[in-house]
């Protein structure tokens, strides 16, 4: 007897996937160490994204695949607004960039479904997908990606996949909600006051995590605190200069590392638009055309 098989979708960090891949086969190797096809393009970051993507596609045996992609930083909204997002960040490396073409290239001719949206990051894509799915499909949505920002998306629909330590570990909102005492949607606000500084968002100055955290675990979001500076628990008193001399920066860093879920496209697109059905004749054609060799379970 045939089973129905829920739709299930993925939805893939591009260049968090991809670019892990590349620096993690790349390391103390110069540039012209790196594997090459026979026409000259690099593969090391294509072989390990490649082989990641559909092993969790075989793993969680997903039925919908998007893979979202960031436009160049000087593209984005936040960074138009405020020059100082990403600043820190160093020029990527040609032969990533390369791969990023060629990969574009390859998912294309797979039937893998690809967004890049100027001015708008992977992560507003990813949230308004997401979003979009949770509400109308309310069936299970996983996001494939090492950034926490994505905790802010977590509901009883989505959960994340991430890899830390070179463990794989599936984190669900109840996973969250035990870690962390609060819910998904304030996780913003603790990042306003911590701040990213792989992003360059500022936070508020000396106060760290073991602040952060308590602080909206009692008072619940950024705008309370400041509400109730006067009256905060003794406890937090070391915390009131510190709080008041940064709360321009603490409403600039909500604003920066709140992802937006309601982007426009996604609230009209069909969901069938995300359908992956693997032709593996065709997958394996477009592998053996850029020389990469991964272990393909034809399920």
């Amino acid at each position: 007897m045939n089973t129905i098989q829920t739709e299930k979708l993925l939805v893939i960090d591009g260049f968090n996937l991809l670019s892990r891949g590349y620096f993690a086969t790349a390391y103390n190797k110069t540039e012209d160490q790196l594997p090459k096809n026979s026409k000259g393009l690099f593969t090391n970051g294509l072989h390990v994204f490649l082989q990641k993507l559909f092993n969790l596609i075989e793993e969680y045996q997903t039925t919908h695949l998007v893979v979202a992609w960031d436009v160049k930083r000087e593209d984005t909204a936040r960074r138009q607004k405020y020059d100082f997002y990403k600043a820190i960040r160093s020029e990527l490396a040609p032969a990533l960039i390369q791969q990023h073409e060629t990969l574009k290239t390859v998912l294309d001719q797979m039937g893998i479904k690809q967004y890049t949206m100027a001015p708008h990051e992977a992560d507003d894509i990813i949230g308004s997908i997401t979003n979009m799915w949770s509400t109308n499909m309310q069936t299970d949505c996983l996001i494939y990606s090492n950034d926490k920002d994505f905790y802010q998306l977590l509901n009883q629909h989505t959960s994340q996949v991430f890899n830390q330590k070179r463990v794989e570990t599936f984190y669900t909102i109840n996973d969250f909600r035990t870690e962390f005492g609060i819910e998904p949607s304030q996780w913003i606000d603790v990042k306003a006051l911590l701040g990213d500084s792989s992003d360059n968002v500022p936070g508020v100055a000396g106060v760290g995590a073991k602040s952060a955290l308590p602080l909206i675990q009692m008072y619940q979001s950024v705008e309370n605190i400041y509400q109730l500076l006067p009256d905060l628990d003794p406890k937090f008193k070391r915390n009131i200069k510190k709080l008041i001399e940064g709360k321009e920066m603490a409403e600039v860093s909500k604003e920066l590392v709140t992802i937006n879920q309601d982007l426009d496209y996604f609230k009209t697109i069909d969901s069938a638009e995300f359908i992956f059905q693997p032709n593996f004749a065709k997958i394996m054609n477009v592998l053996d055309q850029i020389e990469v060799r991964i272990r393909l379970r034809t399920y």
